[in-house]
């Protein structure tokens, strides 16, 4: 087998990604299954692209997520204190199992049934205002909102004090490299959030899973104050920050392909099976959380050394045509069982069965109440978050199909 960590690296270029990012992903899958890349941050990592290796390494205890695992010099990822860094996307186990059983009570199948209702309504709600439009930006008015609703009140986060989360995680997930001092004040202002959170949970606890959190760390001793502050965060953080793109990008997917949307529309029982293939096609986590080999790991030809950096192409990996027959042909009615956009390991996403409630209520909602719902711009004029951490769109501009005559009848 082949071991460097010198040679050649392969630049990849947020704007070229935000443009056509799957002809890129392409390209470097055809060329080889591991690549090495230089990251947005000027450092090196390796990129695995091939369905199969992508599946087998999330799964490989050796790739670890701790940062200790690290060799100095490479790619680390996102920069956060200590007291937001204490997440599972850093931790193997012990501590990752002992942290993740916490949490796990609040996502079973059960306690997320007993949100439908709760997401039905603010759905409703959201897009009664909407309708007083004919056109509109979805992620503002729909996508976003959504999500960060869901997420506040399963955490006990007061309408009062939901801040503008949608502009701290831009910051954090794709910065601007003219103002980098827009990032650490987005970390400011969450820290003075989550400690603001804490302490009045603390005073005035409630049903809510922060407050059991708190009663877990303070009575049984087992979570660290970061880890507290770092749970919440990465549950508010994840809990919006992917949702919200995987409904934008399944609402701009389904308006593309009109075809598939008419099936829908025709047999809404569809709609769970159209979740995973939108998941799959146009996924808002292009790449996993970053890993560290803990010892030489060998991914398909090449073996990577102790301590470099190896990402994994969940992009790439989706549109591997070794595991999914025509992989470039959105259909709602292809078995993408398999798909990894919520991870695969122990690390799968604690809030899948969320997430996939939330975009099928959000579809379900927003076509049933919009059947001539319509893009406001043409697709090459659509902008996209210039991230190889995300995929989503800065804006999504619809007509809805309303006259102002209806809309003034509402």
């Amino acid at each position: 087998m082949n071991k460097s960590t010198s040679g050649p690296q392969t630049a990849i270029v947020p704007s070229a990604l935000a443009e056509d990012p799957y002809a890129v992903y392409a390209r470097l899958r055809q060329a080889g299954p591991v690549h090495r890349i230089t990251g947005t941050d000027g450092l090196p990592a390796w990129l695995a692209t091939r369905y199969d290796d992508v599946r087998r390494a999330l799964a490989d205890p050796r790739l670890s997520l701790d940062k200790r695992n690290a060799a100095p010099g490479g790619y680390r990822g996102m920069a956060l204190p200590p007291a937001l860094d204490a997440n599972l996307l850093n931790m193997d186990p012990p501590d990752h199992t002992r942290i993740r059983r916490l949490v796990t009570r609040a996502f079973t199948s059960r306690q997320i049934e007993q949100l439908r209702e709760p997401i039905q309504r603010t759905a409703d709600q959201l897009l009664d205002a909407v309708g007083a439009a004919e056109s509109v930006d979805l992620i503002a008015s729909y996508a976003a909102p959504l999500p960060i609703t869901v997420i506040c009140d399963l955490l006990g986060v007061g309408r009062d004090d939901r801040h503008d989360f949608r502009s701290w995680t831009d910051a954090l997930v794709a910065p601007d490299p003219e103002r980098p001092a827009l990032a650490r004040e987005a970390v400011g202002r969450m820290l003075a959030f989550f400690t603001q959170l804490i302490a009045d949970k603390r005073t005035a606890p409630a049903d809510d899973l922060l407050s059991a959190l708190i009663a877990v760390r303070d009575e049984d001793d087992r979570l660290s104050e970061d880890e507290l502050m770092s749970l919440t965060f990465l549950i508010l953080f994840a809990g919006y920050e992917n949702t919200v793109h995987l409904i934008g990008n399944a609402v701009l997917t389904l308006l593309r392909h009109p075809d598939q949307l008419a099936g829908l529309r025709a047999d809404p029982t569809r709609m769970s099976a159209a979740v995973e293939e939108l998941a799959r096609y146009d996924g808002p986590v292009p790449l996993a959380i970053r890993r560290f080999a803990t010892e030489d790991v060998t991914i398909g030809d090449l073996t990577i050394p102790a301590g470099e950096t190896v990402l994994l192409c969940l992009a790439a990996a989706h549109r591997d045509p070794d595991r999914f027959t025509d992989p470039d042909r959105f259909d709602i009615d292809r078995d993408a069982g398999g798909h990894l956009a919520l991870g695969h390991g122990i690390h799968y996403c604690l809030g899948a069965p969320l997430a996939r409630m939330e975009t099928e209520i959000a579809l379900s909602t927003l076509f049933g109440r919009f059947p001539d719902l319509a893009l406001d711009v043409p697709p090459g004029e659509l902008k996209w978050r210039p991230s190889m951490r995300s995929r989503g769109l800065l804006s999504l501009p619809v007509r809805t199909g309303v006259s102002k005559e209806a809309a003034t009848r509402r």
